[in-house]
């Protein structure tokens, strides 16, 4: 029956089959040349890469061919065997071709920026397509890629012709060709319902795993994964055992709470004496990794001005991102929220009138803005900020052409941004009001474009140069910034939304997560290094407390300054891996109720699997879990 089969129509699956595999083996081979000197010297390691990647590649395989056994179903004896019939089914091979080979090519340009697979951020890719395809083209040599794609799509059909061809005698009538049919849709239906992509994760070393992976399928899955119920996937504990953990771990010297409810965090924070009506300026800065710095080791002086504000103010060198992505930093610096698994709330459904940063200046008296270089309908910070206590101030605002030296797809370059902060800063003055202002920059981003003769290193090569011109727009605005009548008021945070790269041999790299974050005011913050352990949910509530604000809080983070070491934790995440690092242990939950734990080497952040410990692993669990049931029964919400 097989050999019948292969000599019929159906030899173009079998064709179509080996050029699925054939494709993604070359491009495995490809991004495995590209990550070498991050794999381990173990011949199974390498093994596994090919076996589970050919496995993945057949999985992939069974939704791919879905539209060509459909095709080889329908089309009736009397079409499929005329000569020029053949045209039809040679043109669909072309086209499979090359989609096959643009997503080889798409693969490799998503390696060369993620060091992964296809994941949620690719599933985010089809949104903003206009700042995609617009960065895509920006960055690479698009139209010399396309005519590559079409010369080669056109060779493998020329000699492939000769293995696309089937023997006439072998014709299958509609009723044999149907149950052939159902055999093989009943193949994507149950790979649907019972795979997954997880045979991948079968190294330790992340480059192995995601190597071993089909850029295809794990789109597919990331797809269907993208939001994430955290009691349906992850470890879980009692209701009121977890709240009262939380409690506990939120608690501090200054803080009281202000009901028994059990799932409640509500606490009066209270400072003594008056608020200070310090203007407070937070520029979250696009990428920015600590290893950028000088303070961190870094010997190639592409950061002279952060580097010279640290030394200037009060500088947090052990500070750790909750994702890898804007949109959870903007989530950390806003919210003060654990990383929830799936989407960052910045772009999920009812996520208005949030327990805010913004909210709460703006009730002390405070105008609250966030400003920014790009259009705000991205990742949905518009509607995010302009329902969470912030007025929203993005590219749209920027009227006159004298303003704009450069701009790219993501937005106007950093130091026009900063005109148009500082522009808005002497309109709020003018209000003789306190104000609040995010201000998130755009220019540390693929494709690290900028203005001309502004630094050393020439626009559009590469990160470092993006982030030396980062560091120049943040130097010429702090300093035109002296002159003006609210300087001496202000305190000015600078602190990045995530780091360059999280790609390592880990799920969790820790040291990937570690960002730099400097509050420079002369003559109100006195230069000093805080080393303590910090979570980027605790900015908020830390800032609060340099401005003595005394508030209702729902926040998860608290002030750095007024709780002891021994509560001091940090988050850090992907969309599905949720860590929790405390002392010199990591904790990962993982969907499938999956629970790992590491210890950390507190000089290289290395970690080394350990047997996971009751009290640290019950605080990941409560931090997570209750902050997800918070989210979801609407009660993490701002009231006055």
């Amino acid at each position: 029956m097989l050999k019948k089969l292969l000599a019929s129509r159906y030899r173009l699956l079998a064709f179509l089959y080996f050029l699925i595999v054939a494709i993604s083996f070359v491009t495995r081979v490809a991004l495995l040349i590209s990550s070498f000197r991050q794999l381990d010297p173990n011949p199974f390691q390498f093994l596994g890469i090919f076996l589970i990647g050919w496995f993945n590649d057949t999985l992939m395989s069974t939704f791919f061919l879905i539209p060509f056994v459909l095709y080889l179903w329908l089309v009736p004896n009397r079409l499929y065997y005329k000569k020029w019939f053949r045209f039809i089914t040679y043109g669909l091979c072309f086209v499979a071709t090359a989609l096959l080979l643009f997503n080889a090519v798409s693969e490799w340009l998503f390696w060369d920026e993620f060091s992964t697979r296809y994941n949620f951020i690719a599933v985010d890719y089809l949104i903003y397509t206009t700042e995609v395809i617009g960065n895509i083209w920006q960055s690479y040599p698009i139209v010399p890629l396309l005519i590559g794609i079409l010369v080669c799509s056109i060779l493998v059909l020329v000699f492939s012709k000769k293995h696309i061809k089937n023997d006439e005698t072998q014709r299958f009538r509609f009723g044999r060709r149907s149950l052939i049919t159902l055999a093989l849709l009943l193949l994507p239906v149950l790979v649907f319902l019972l795979g997954s992509n997880g045979a991948k994760k079968f190294s330790s070393n992340q480059y192995a795993s995601e190597l071993s992976g089909n850029g295809i399928y794990d789109f597919g899955s990331a797809f269907i994964h993208n939001e994430l119920d955290y009691d349906q996937f992850y470890a879980k504990a009692p209701i009121h055992d977890i709240f009262t953990t939380v409690r506990k771990a939120v608690s501090s010297n200054n803080s009281t709470f202000l009901s028994d409810s059990l799932t409640s965090i509500t606490r009066k924070i209270d400072y003594p004496g008056a608020q200070h009506s310090y203007n407070l300026v937070m520029i979250s800065v696009e990428s920015l990794s600590g290893d950028f710095l000088s303070r961190f080791g870094n010997t190639e002086h592409i950061t002279p001005n952060l580097d010279s504000l640290a030394n200037q103010g009060l500088f947090f060198d052990h500070l750790f991102a909750t994702g890898t992505r804007t949109v959870r930093g903007l989530e950390a610096l806003s919210i003060s929220l654990p990383p929830t698994p799936g989407q960052s709330v910045v772009k999920r459904p009812n996520n208005e009138n949030k327990f805010s940063l913004g909210s709460v200046l703006r009730s002390k008296g405070y105008t609250t803005q966030y400003i920014y270089g790009g259009y705000g309908y991205f990742d949905n910070m518009n509607y995010f900020f302009g329902n969470n206590g912030y007025q929203v101030i993005d590219r749209s605002a920027i009227t006159d052409k004298k303003d704009i030296h450069y701009e790219n797809i993501w937005g106007v370059a950093d130091e026009d941004l900063f005109t148009l902060a500082g522009k808005t800063f002497d309109a709020n003055y003018k209000l003789r009001k306190p104000f609040f202002s995010q201000v998130m920059t755009t220019s540390n981003h693929r494709p690290f474009t900028y203005p001309d003769g502004r630094i050393d290193i020439p626009s559009h090569t590469g990160r470092q140069g993006a982030v030396k011109y980062t560091d120049y727009a943040i130097g010429k605005f702090i300093n035109d910034s002296r002159s003006k009548p609210w300087f001496k008021n202000t305190i000015f945070v600078i602190v990045a939304d995530h780091c360059a790269s999280s790609a390592g041999k880990t799920e969790l790299p820790i040291k990937n997560y570690r960002i730099p974050m400097i509050v420079y005011a002369p003559g109100i913050i006195k230069p000093q290094t805080y080393s303590g352990l910090t979570s980027q949910i605790d900015i908020p509530p830390t800032l609060l407390g340099l401005l003595n604000v005394s508030y209702t809080s729902k926040f998860f983070g608290f002030d750095v300054f007024h709780t002891p070491a021994s509560q001091r934790r940090a988050f850090i995440s992907t969309y599905q891996n949720l860590g929790y690092l405390k002392g010199d242990q990591l904790v990962i939950l993982s969907p499938q109720q999956k629970i790992e734990a590491f210890k950390v080497d507190t000089n290289s952040f290395a970690t080394t699997p350990i047997k996971s410990s009751p009290l640290i692993t019950n605080e990941a669990i409560s931090y997570y879990q209750s902050a997800s049931y918070l989210l979801r029964h609407q009660l993490y919400q701002f009231v006055k």
